[in-house]
């Protein structure tokens, strides 16, 4: 029995700053001040609050060390571990108040969030089952084959509410039955755990955290529809997830968990990990199949549907990582309870990927129906350096911009579709006053046309066409009649591609000509950028502050500063290729945009 616990966040992101590397630090120290027969060092998932890893937190106290470096580490040891004293200056700046020191889930970014498919990250370590069993882990995978039969199963999932957490928010209870209908006596189970939208990471993180509840889910969902046989599809861009996945799989075939004849009630079902190459449209599930297959990831006219004829034309059964993972908990605590939380056609919850212009970046699991104004401001901490907020962007490359008008928006998947965005996988941008917007559609568009698998003509063609608009209005060399061009461009692609993503791709550029169009305008007719970001549409100047040191001069790659030593310089904008070296240069800030 340890007095004291150490986790180390082991997620990505902290594993990039060296979070490996403080594990076997903390792990050194305490074997030399005679402590490791107390205190025990354990190295977890993603704790979800990413801008301040690597992060650390001490059990029992629950105190939250944040941005952890290697020379931190004995102070922590000295102070914390063996006399007991928690190390104020290293603790996260929001568990510090006046009255007290507080525990991590006392911290507002985590007070207000609720969590179930994020339950056991930053909790418990994703290579030991047997935290995962300690935590309730295979219980509602028992109470399904000793207690229940397969159309109970689908019954429990169907009344859940439980929706697909992929982007289209398809019912997941009806999509187990129209797979268990099927027939055929060989069925699949599939994963898709491929995630390619920018920004997005909430699969990986569940994967990296808490691999045995997909396990577990995928395991149910066999039982549910007849399945013997699963895949996990995930992108070879996630080694830490891929590795943890396989090494969960493995615990779980030598405990009798996977495999033949699992806790001994003759049901048979055993999983494998296929990689991806990271191409966006495998995230489709036709398109990933086709990848499974060993063929071209390209989507597949529907129908017939994946559930009738999916993997090797078998009935197949698709959900995401994040949908799986808030099976086994529903299964255990029952449907009232999961339909007590979220909204009347929206149960449940849903994990975001926060970023952009906010304080706070991370992971945040939310209630459904949730306001977006205590998403940004109460977990978010708000818009960094007292800029205002312009605009937040859901579901990735296929969703749209929400503005300030809407922060009271309940964020589900209707409402969300009803302002011209969608859920998507979680993708959450936060923008600010600086942001261009037509940029901002540029951005989206350019991902969209490099990652179109080029199969229909709407996607392939006309994605290019919108981005070459966009990169016209952008370039300061857009007419007025651009904008129209680009709306019924972008309509006709959301009416007549084949599949998804395609049909998705226009929504940026719709949501922002639907809100921002006095943006577009000022680009085309007044051939300025609002937000000062465009810089085809921005000159260089020089100020008064210019001490006439040269410096700027002498980087100056195409010669259009002139000026002689200690006078103000100026600048010849029809010479200028806007390159910004002159401004990096400056000592004195004497150099601005306009």
């Amino acid at each position: 029995m340890y007095r004291s616990h150490v986790l180390i966040c082991g997620g990505t992101g902290c594993t990039s700053s060296k979070s490996d590397k403080l594990q076997k630090e903390f792990q050194n120290l305490i074997q030399k001040k005679d402590l490791d027969k107390e205190v025990k060092v354990v190295r977890t998932g993603c704790f979800g609050l990413c801008e301040a890893g690597p992060i650390v937190i001490v059990y029992p106290e629950g105190s939250f060390y944040s941005q952890i470096k290697l020379e931190d580490v004995e102070e922590i040891v000295e102070e914390h571990l063996l006399k007991g004293v928690v190390v104020k200056r290293l603790l996260y700046k929001g568990a510090i108040s006046e009255e007290a020191i507080k525990s991590i889930y006392e911290v507002d970014f985590y007070k207000k969030q609720e969590r179930i498919a994020l339950k056991n990250c930053g909790v418990i370590s994703p290579e030991d089952i047997y935290e995962y069993i300690a935590f309730d882990g295979y219980m509602g995978l028992a109470k399904a084959l000793t207690e229940m039969s397969p159309e109970e199963v689908i019954k429990v999932v169907t009344e859940s509410g439980l929706r697909g957490r992929g982007g289209a928010g398809f019912p997941t209870g009806l999509k187990w039955n129209f797979a268990a209908k099927a027939t055929g006596n060989e069925k699949y189970v599939l994963c898709n755990a491929d995630e390619g939208d920018p920004g997005a990471f909430m699969d990986r993180s569940i994967l990296e955290g808490d691999p045995h509840s997909v396990i577990e889910a995928m395991s149910l969902a066999g039982y549910a529809i007849g399945s013997n046989q699963g895949y996990v599809y995930v992108r070879a861009e996630y080694p830490i997830a891929v590795q943890r996945l396989q090494i969960a799989i493995n615990q779980a075939r030598e405990k009798g968990l996977l495999g033949k004849n699992i806790l001994g009630t003759g049901f048979d079902f055993d999983m494998e990990i296929r990689l991806g190459a990271g191409a966006f449209v495998c995230g489709e599930e036709t398109a990933l199949i086709a990848s499974i297959e060993g063929e071209r990831g390209m989507p597949r006219n529907k129908p017939p549907f994946p559930a009738n004829k999916g993997l090797w034309q078998k009935p197949s059964l698709i959900n995401n990582v994040e949908t799986y993972a808030n099976i086994p908990q529903i299964m255990l605590k029952g449907v009232d309870w999961f339909k007590s939380i979220g909204t009347e056609k929206s149960s449940g919850t849903k994990v975001f990927a926060l970023g952009g212009k906010i304080e706070n970046t991370g992971l945040v699991e939310i209630p459904m129906g949730t306001p977006l104004r205590k998403v940004i401001y109460d977990i978010g901490g708000g818009i960094p350096n007292g800029k205002e907020f312009k605009a937040v962007q859901t579901g990735g490359p296929s969703g749209g911009c929400i503005t300030a008008d809407h922060l009271d928006t309940p964020i589900d998947f209707d409402s969300l579709v009803a302002l011209g965005s969608m859920m998507g996988s979680g993708g959450m941008i936060v923008m600010d006053e600086d942001n261009c917007m037509v940029d901002i559609a540029r951005f989206f568009l350019d991902f969209t046309v490099e990652e179109s698998c080029g199969k229909c003509n709407p996607c392939r063609e006309g994605t290019q066409r919108m981005l070459e608009i966009l990169e016209r209005i952008t370039e300061g060399k857009g007419e007025v009649e651009d904008i129209d061009k680009l709306e019924r461009l972008a309509k006709t692609i959301k009416d007549t591609s084949l599949c998804g993503l395609g049909q998705t791709a226009p929504n940026p550029v719709l949501s922002t000509l639907k809100y921002f169009r006095h943006e577009y305008e000022a680009h085309v007719i007044d051939k300025t950028c609002p937000a000062g970001q465009c810089k085809a549409l921005l000159d260089y100047f020089i100020t008064d502050k210019c001490k006439g040191c040269t410096k700027c001069a002498r980087v100056c790659p195409s010669s259009c500063i002139t000026g002689k030593v200690k006078e103000i310089h100026s600048i010849n904008n029809k010479l200028c290729i806007k390159c910004g070296a002159c401004m990096e240069a400056c000592p004195f800030d004497a150099i601005i945009l306009k």
